[in-house]
């Protein structure tokens, strides 16, 4: 039989998987690391285990201790994870900013969960560092895992997250990309690909509002840099000893939006449903496109899942309210979502008016294209009002042709073309419009399409 003794034994061993439709515009393949397949749904599942190994080798951390740490949610639930098998007990601080489906699923697993406020200097008491120190120093046995600074963090990267990326892309990666919060998956990584080929390039991703950039580039810690930031699991206000600077090349910073927005983009063009940390990781991948060349192989980690982010990122309302959500333009092509796979539904001239009455109910349809000797070829349309009014003046036009009845054709309309301009073709006189689709398809539009599009 094939099985694991405990949910931790599954940890690692994530998939890679080529991004294909937003890293179209990237010459090289671009392979994204799934640390959402840990059990803990993100990659600090990996340097939270360690740590807990490491403390306990240590005599740091004992049975009946409780685990106390100051976390975004993603370490947190790691720890969390070890501690139900190990019999811990779990503390965690984290801030207001973070999404609310992280703390209740920190509570799921037991875990005490005391929220912060974010908008404070790292040594205020308010901190969500400051706090976890002090009720490391007030609550008896227990261990602050300590994640920014404990180098166990990086080390667990560096024996295990790095040879599989070197394993799995057999040597040949150019490039990796991460994003940057306590350095210690990017060190990590990092260090193992440099020693296996020295020119494989470590790009680290920020976000504005954090200090790495500028102190990569200028040695200056500028707390001019600091201000309040959305997006989750990237950067800081400090310098965590996780983050070795030496090892990363470059970092390319990412706007809050950029971030939101890929994040959604990712789930939609790719069925991958990663965070929002990702969602940065993209969009710093296509800011940084000129970097790549053809034959190169760019790994990027997507941190975590999707499901973290239902109350923002993929909230319509929290994504307007903080102006990220562009109101996408209603094109006469986006009208035809609703039936895009349904066949047109059409008669022909030489059909009799009973066939076509027939077909209208059969579909639940009001009004049909008319076509003559081809199916692409329209010659007119028919409307149920203006049929039914003319087989109640005469019911024997039921066995007539439809050419005998038939109104003129309904109009087509560009695929890009703007809602207004398709309303406007839509009159009492004239039912519908026609549109192609990409693979030359025909397609209908009628005022309900268009009702349903704006409500």
């Amino acid at each position: 039989m094939q099985y694991h003794k405990n949910i931790l034994e599954t940890i690692g061993n994530t998939p890679l998987v080529e991004i294909n439709s937003i890293a179209r515009e990237i010459p090289a393949l671009v392979l994204a690391k799934l640390e959402t397949f840990n059990p803990g749904n993100s990659i600090k599942d990996r340097m939270a285990l360690k740590m807990i190994e490491d403390a306990e080798k240590q005599g740091k951390l004992k049975p009946g201790y409780t685990i106390i740490e100051g976390t975004s949610g993603n370490t947190g639930m790691g720890l969390a994870l070890a501690a139900v098998i190990k019999g811990y007990k779990c503390i965690f601080t984290t801030t207001d900013k973070q999404s609310k489906e992280k703390f209740d699923a920190l509570r799921a697993f037991g875990a005490e969960v005391i929220v912060c406020p974010t908008n404070v200097e790292p040594e205020d008491p308010r901190s969500y560092y400051s706090v976890s120190t002090r009720l490391e120093a007030e609550t008896p046995r227990s261990w602050k895992a300590n994640q920014y600074d404990n180098l166990s963090n990086s080390e667990a990267h560096y024996r295990q997250t790095g040879p599989e990326i070197w394993k799995q892309t057999e040597g040949k990666i150019t490039h990796f990309i991460c994003g940057v919060g306590t350095g210690g998956t990017i060190c990590g990584v990092g260090k193992f690909l440099k020693e296996m080929n020295k020119n494989i390039q470590i790009l680290g991703i920020d976000t504005y509002g954090s200090v790495f950039k500028k102190y990569k580039e200028t040695g200056i810690f500028d707390k001019k840099e600091i201000y309040p930031y959305i997006t989750e699991g990237i950067g800081e206000d400090f310098l965590p000893k996780n983050v070795d600077f030496k090892v990363i090349d470059h970092f390319e910073k990412v706007t809050d939006k950029d971030a939101a927005v890929m994040t959604r983009r990712i789930v939609r063009e790719e069925a991958i449903f990663a965070g929002n940390s990702s969602g940065a990781v993209m969009a710093g991948l296509l800011q940084m496109k000129n970097r790549f060349k053809k034959d190169d192989v760019v790994v990027v980690i997507f941190h975590d899942h999707g499901t973290r982010y239902l109350g923002k990122m993929f909230n319509d309302d929290w994504m307007r309210d903080r102006g990220f959500l562009t109101e996408e333009k209603i094109t006469a092509i986006k009208l035809i979502e609703r039936h895009r796979n349904k066949p047109l539904v059409t008669v022909k001239e030489s059909d009799t008016i009973h066939e076509a009455v027939s077909k209208m109910r059969k579909y639940n349809i009001s009004q049909m294209p008319v076509t003559g000797g081809t199916e692409d070829s329209f010659t007119g349309s028919l409307n149920d009002t203006e049929l039914f009014m003319k087989l109640l003046e005469n019911p024997k036009l039921r066995d007539e042709k439809v050419m005998q009845v038939v109104q003129a054709p309904f109009p087509f309309v560009s695929p890009e073309a703007a809602v207004e301009e398709v309303s406007q073709l839509i009159t009492p006189d004239n039912h519908a419009v026609l549109v192609k689709d990409a693979l030359g398809e025909t397609h209908i539009i009628t005022r309900q399409d268009i009702v349903e599009a704006l409500c």
